[in-house]
C-alpha cells in the first residue's frame, strides 16, 4: 500500500473503533433509560389498575370475566405488552395468553410489596391488590418486552451510517493531504524506501574505518559511528548529548587535515559544515587514527638519530682528515701524532662519559647521537653532575628515548644555526618502589618560551616554525608522560627549561591526577660540565 492508502486505512480503522465504542456506550445508556422510564410507567399502570374498585370486587367475588375485561382494557390504554392478574395463590386469573390461565406465575418478590425488575427478556412491574378488608386479594403484573439491540442502537444513533460516511470522506481527504505533505518532507519516498535508506546508511556508517561524528548548531552530537566512539572514548549513548570540556575545544575548531593529540591517540581531524536547502544544520567531523604511524615514527627516530650521529661523525672525521693531510704536507709529523692522540682520546671520553652514567643502551646511543649533532652545529652539550640512570625495561626505555629526543630537538631548534649555544641535560631516577620515576630535564640558552601561559607549548599544533608536521613533538612528549601517569612542565630561567617525569610503572588514572603538576628539577649551573671538550666543539660549521 502507498503512504496515502496506509493513512486512509488507519484513519478508517480508528473511526470504526471510535464509532463502535460510541455505539456500545449509547446502547448502555439506552438500556438504562429504557429500564428507568419504562419501569416507572409500568409501575404507574399497575398501581392504577390495582386501585380500580371494580378489579378489587371482581377478585374478591371471583368474577373472572370482569377481571379479564379490566386487564385487557388497562393493557390497551397503557400500551404495555401485557397485563396479567394473579390470585393470592399465585395462579394466573387473566392474561393475554390463554395458555397461562390457571398456571402459577413466578413473581420477582413478595406479593405484598410493589416491585420492578427484569424477568427473562421482559421488564415487569407487579403491585398488590388490597381488598376492602385490607387483605391481599391478588397481584397486578404489567410487562414490556425488551427491544432488540439493533432497535436500541437505531434509536440511540439513528444516523450512524451517515456519520460513518461523512467521517470516511473527511478521513480520505485528510489522508491524501497528510500523505502529500509527508512526501514533500521525505523527498517523495515511501516508508519502505526510507527504512531501506536508513538501514543502508547505518551499515555504511558503522562499516567504514574512519570515525564520523556530526554535531548541530549547539554542539550537540547528532550522529556517531562505532569508530568515532572508540577513538574519542565517547559513551555508547552519546547521541543527543552536548560536547563538553577538552573534547568540545578539540572538535569545534575549524580546519582540514588537522593533526591533534587526544588522550593517548594521534588523530587527523576534518571539520566541514553541513547545509540543506540553504540552511546551515551543523558540522560533520571525520577522524583518522594515526597512532600506529606515530609509533612507527618513534621506532624510526632511533634509526634517524643513528644516521644523524654517523653523518655528524663523518663530517667531523672529514675535517680531521683534512687537518692531518695539511700537517703531513707541512712535514709536522710530531704535530700529526699529537693531534691524532688528542682526537682519539676526546672521542673515547665522549662515549665513556655517557655510557658510564647511563646504563640504558638506547638512551645512551640517543645522547651520543645528539651530542655529535650538537657539536656539528657548534652547540655545547652538557650533563648535570650526578646524572645517573640504571637499565630500564623496554617500554620505558622507548618512551624515554622519544621524550628526550623531542626535548633535545626542540632545544636545538630554539638555538638555531648560530654557534655558541648551550644545552644542559639532567637524567636521574627518584628511587623508591611504588613511586619510582625517571626525571629528565633539558635546559637551553635560547630565548625561552614566549607562549602565555608557558604550558601552551604542549598543545598540538603550537610551533614557531612552519610545516605541516610541526607542533607535534612536545604534544607527543606530553601524551607519553600523561599516559604513564607522569608529567611534563616548562619554565624560563635563562632560556627554556623542560622537565619530564615518567613513572617506572604506569599508574592507574586515579593516581595520575595527583601527579599532573609534576616537580621541577633543581638546576645548579656550576655543576654542569660538557660531555666532551674538543671533540664536541671542534666540528662547528
Amino acid at each position: 500500500m502507498s503512504l496515502a492508502g496506509r493513512f486512509l486505512a488507519l484513519q478508517l480503522t480508528i473511526i470504526v473503533v471510535v464509532l463502535a465504542a460510541v455505539a456500545a456506550l449509547s446502547l448502555a445508556q439506552a438500556d438504562q433509560q429504557f429500564r428507568g422510564n419504562e419501569g416507572r410507567r409500568l409501575l404507574s399502570v399497575a398501581e392504577t389498575a390495582a386501585a380500580t374498585p371494580a378489579l378489587r370486587v371482581g377478585l374478591e367475588r371471583d368474577f373472572r370475566d370482569s377481571v379479564a375485561a379490566i386487564a385487557e382494557g388497562v393493557r390497551g390504554v397503557s400500551g404495555a405488552s401485557y397485563v396479567t392478574i394473579v390470585g393470592v395463590d399465585r395462579r394466573v386469573i387473566a392474561s393475554p395468553d390463554p395458555a397461562q390461565i390457571g398456571r402459577p406465575l413466578p413473581l420477582g418478590g413478595a406479593p405484598e410489596r410493589s416491585w420492578v425488575g427484569v424477568r427473562g427478556h421482559d421488564l415487569i412491574a407487579h403491585v398488590p391488590v388490597i381488598g376492602d378488608r385490607h387483605t391481599l386479594v391478588g397481584v397486578v403484573v404489567t410487562g414490556r418486552t425488551y427491544p432488540t439491540w439493533w432497535e436500541r442502537l437505531r434509536a440511540a444513533t439513528p444516523y450512524a451510517l451517515i456519520y460513518l460516511g461523512i467521517a470516511g470522506l473527511i478521513g480520505l481527504a485528510g489522508s491524501f493531504l497528510l500523505a502529500r505533505r509527508i512526501k514533500r518532507q521525505t523527498f517523495g519516498m515511501e516508508p519502505q524506501e526510507i527504512a531501506g535508506l536508513v538501514e543502508q546508511r547505518e551499515a555504511v556508517l558503522h562499516g567504514i574505518k574512519e570515525g564520523v561524528l556530526s554535531v548541530d548548531l549547539t554542539d550537540r552530537v547528532t550522529l556517531a559511528n562505532d569508530e568515532a566512539v572508540r577513538l574519542l572514548g565517547l559513551p555508547a549513548d552519546c547521541v543527543g548529548h552536548p560536547l563538553e570540556g577538552r573534547l568540545r575545544e578539540l572538535l569545534t575548531e575549524p580546519g582540514e587535515d588537522r593533526i591533534v593529540v587526544f588522550a593517548d591517540r594521534v588523530l587527523t581531524l576534518n571539520r566541514m559544515p553541513v547545509s540543506s536547502r540553504g540552511r546551515h544544520l551543523g558540522w560533520v567531523i571525520t577522524l583518522r587514527d594515526r597512532t600506529e604511524l606515530v609509533a612507527l615514527r618513534r621506532e624510526l627516530d632511533v634509526t634517524r638519530h643513528t644516521s644523524d650521529a654517523l653523518r655528524a661523525q663523518a663530517h667531523e672525521f672529514t675535517n680531521r682528515m683534512h687537518t692531518i693531510s695539511g700537517l703531513l704536507e707541512l712535514g709536522e709529523y710530531d704535530e700529526v701524532a699529537r693531534f691524532v692522540t688528542g682526537t682519539s682520546q676526546a672521542h673515547e671520553r665522549l662515549s665513556a662519559q655517557i655510557t658510564d652514567r647511563l646504563a640504558d643502551p638506547s638512551l645512551a646511543a640517543l645522547l651520543i647521537a645528539k651530542a655529535s649533532l650538537a657539536a656539528e652545529r657548534g652547540v655545547a652539550f652538557s650533563l648535570v653532575e650526578g646524572s645517573v640512570l640504571g637499565r630500564l625495561d623496554e617500554q620505558l626505555s622507548a618512551d624515554l628515548v622519544t621524550v628526550a629526543g623531542n626535548l633535545i630537538d626542540n632545544a636545538l631548534d630554539a638555538l638555531g644555526a648560530a654557534p655558541g649555544g648551550r644545552i644542559t641535560l639532567e637524567v636521574r631516577d627518584t628511587g623508591g618502589d611504588d613511586d619510582a620515576s625517571v626525571v629528565i630535564g633539558v635546559r637551553d640558552s635560547g630565548p625561552g618560551v614566549a607562549a602565555e601561559p608557558a604550558e601552551a607549548v604542549f598543545a598540538q599544533g603550537f610551533s614557531t616554525k612552519r610545516g605541516d608536521e610541526r607542533g607535534l613533538g612536545l604534544a607527543i612528549a606530553r601524551m607519553i608522560c600523561t599516559r604513564r601517569g607522569g608529567s611534563i612542565t616548562v619554565h624560563n630561567d635563562g632560556g627554556a627549561v623542560f622537565t619530564a617525569r615518567l613513572p617506572v610503572r604506569e599508574r592507574p588514572p586515579a593516581r595520575r591526577e595527583a601527579d599532573q603538576a609534576g616537580r621541577r628539577t633543581g638546576w645548579d649551573e656550576p655543576a654542569a660540565r660538557p660531555v666532551s671538550g674538543a671533540g664536541m666543539n671542534g666540528g662547528r660549521r
